[in-house]
């Protein structure tokens, strides 16, 4: 993130509840750490964290430098002091009232000693099951209120397990706090290479009159990982792909590439235009399901000389689970731009590689006037890498030199790491800096929410309730069950099999 024309944020406090925990100490502050470093936090912040373990400041930043990542003589650096000391710590138990009291207190001592208004920005860093203790026990305690200066309310997914509890959710959180007081962070939305995908839409005059039904054959959407559950598997037992990985990110990303242009750069027009397209999902039928919603469970398997375990065999898995580590779907988007275009997603563990993308597929010409043999598969393809080896890139037809019209399927590639700038800021970078300027333009809000739960909820329930409905057995280290083949319905068509290297694909490439 360049210093060029960002503003510092209004002087406030951050309260981290769950401080210690893993996000906090992976993300949130080697998040706030880098804008730090970049002089882009307010003048005058501190940061209070919560815990329900017993200690002072100093021993909550012994773990805050351990946190940033720094080592060695550069413990010692000013700009690690100057940030270290502007934390602080409080114990507080969540379902507990009368912390709250103390919470009060702790706030009104910093605004004294640093001089900062009541601007506060809370981030729920903590299990959703405590959303309802917290929301509820700020607001009676007077800490939703915007008289004496802004207050903010930073909350991670999952927003829901179903359409249900997020409708309950949902109605917990607008209870105490207005819409424009809560920022539902989906870290996909803070990356680099998603932003740019509008940016590629609506900067380039030789993309966007050809992005729409009458030039784009379909849209395939790929976000897999080479990784199983490791020691995740009580949460996945819970959740599956389809919540963690499609409800949110891939159909958030879905809409970036399907929304009409916004009015203006702005967080409303951009999520008015976002809500739009979930809203305009087709919905799919109970007896569908089974063929456009694939799901699948990787099972054990030697992969370059090591034995892996199926998802079954890991620790806290049900041996008789039934839960997804694969999804793949095929939807509509009902409206002018996009009718009749099929939508692709898929996503799963245990895949060749981690790797997320979308690949927007161009109609072939009406007439192929050259050689039928090596015909151009893949010929005008549109690829853009969210992670790793980020970039974009373009596949056409060229001459193969020498007699005859030979044609060959080359690329065109650029990648981030060409830019001079070099780094790409981490999603939490710019999503604490956003929200703490006040901007939820990269946040999800509510009605999109619920619009994304209403189009994946009839699966859901299939899932649960039709045991007709199979979970497709696919080996650890290949690209999912073969049925999630069948979904693309022509002969010649078939998934894109992604390489780490953007340029590179194939189902046996090198990895």
């Amino acid at each position: 993130m360049s210093n060029v024309k960002m503003n510092k944020p209004d002087n406030q406090i951050i309260v981290i509840f769950g401080g210690r925990g893993d996000l906090a100490m992976r993300k949130i502050i080697p998040a706030l750490y880098a804008l730090h470093l970049q002089g882009l936090m307010p003048e005058r912040y501190a940061v209070l964290a919560t815990g329900r373990s017993q200690l002072d400041d100093e021993e909550y930043r012994t773990e805050v430098v351990k946190a940033t990542g720094v080592e060695g003589s550069q413990k010692d650096t000013e700009a690690l002091r100057q940030f270290n000391s502007s934390f602080h710590y409080a114990k507080l138990d969540p379902s507990v009232p009368d912390d709250y009291n103390l919470l009060t207190g702790a706030l009104d001592r910093l605004r004294r000693a640093y001089d900062i208004p009541a601007n506060t920005l809370f981030y729920l860093s903590l299990p959703p099951e405590l959303y309802d203790d917290i929301t509820t026990n700020l607001a009676n305690s007077g800490l939703n209120s915007e008289s004496d200066g802004w207050k903010r309310m930073i909350i991670e997914k999952p927003f829901g397990y179903d359409y249900e509890s997020a409708v309950k959710l949902n109605r917990i959180l607008l209870g105490h706090w207005n819409e424009n007081q809560l920022y539902r962070i989906d870290h996909y939305l803070g990356k680099e290479t998603v932003q740019n995908i509008l940016v590629t839409r609506f900067s380039n005059g030789i993309f966007e009159p050809l992005w729409n039904r009458n030039y784009v054959h379909h849209v395939e959407i790929t976000s897999s990982e080479s990784l199983g559950v490791e020691k995740r598997g009580s949460y996945y037992e819970g959740t599956g792909a389809l919540r963690d990985m499609v409800q949110n990110h891939l159909l958030h990303l879905a809409g970036f590439i399907a929304m009409e242009p916004p009015s203006s750069i702005d967080s409303t027009s951009i999520r008015n235009e976002l809500v739009k397209v979930f809203e305009s999902l087709r919905s799919i039928p109970t007896e569908d399901i089974g063929k456009v919603a694939i799901r699948g469970q990787y099972t054990g398997a030697h992969v370059r000389g090591e034995w892996l375990n199926g998802y079954r065999e890991e620790e806290d898995v049900d041996p008789a689970s039934m839960t997804e580590t694969f999804a793949a779907l095929k939807f509509y988007i009902d409206n002018w731009r996009w009718g009749g275009v099929p939508f692709y997603i898929r996503t799963g563990k245990r895949l060749p590689t981690r790797v997320t993308e979308a690949v927007i597929h161009f109609k072939p010409t009406p007439h192929y006037l050259f050689s039928e043999k090596g015909g151009c598969d893949g010929c005008n393809q549109l690829i853009i890498r969210i992670q790793p080896d980020e970039g974009i890139l373009l596949k056409f037809g060229m001459k193969i030199p020498g007699a005859g019209f030979n044609v060959k399927n080359v690329n065109m590639d650029f990648h981030y790491s060409d830019l001079a700038a070099g780094r790409i800021p981490d999603a939490y970078e710019r999503l604490l800096y956003d929200c703490m300027n006040g901007d939820s333009t990269l946040y999800t809000r509510s009605d999109a929410v619920l619009a994304a739960w209403r189009f994946l909820d009839p699966v859901l329930q299939a899932w649960k309730n039709d045991p007709s409905v199979p979970v497709y057995g696919y080996p650890a280290g290949t690209w999912g069950p073969e049925t999630a083949d069948d979904l693309i319905e022509e002969p010649e068509l078939t998934w894109r099999y992604p390489c780490k290297n953007l340029a590179d694909d194939g189902i046996y490439c090198e990895l």
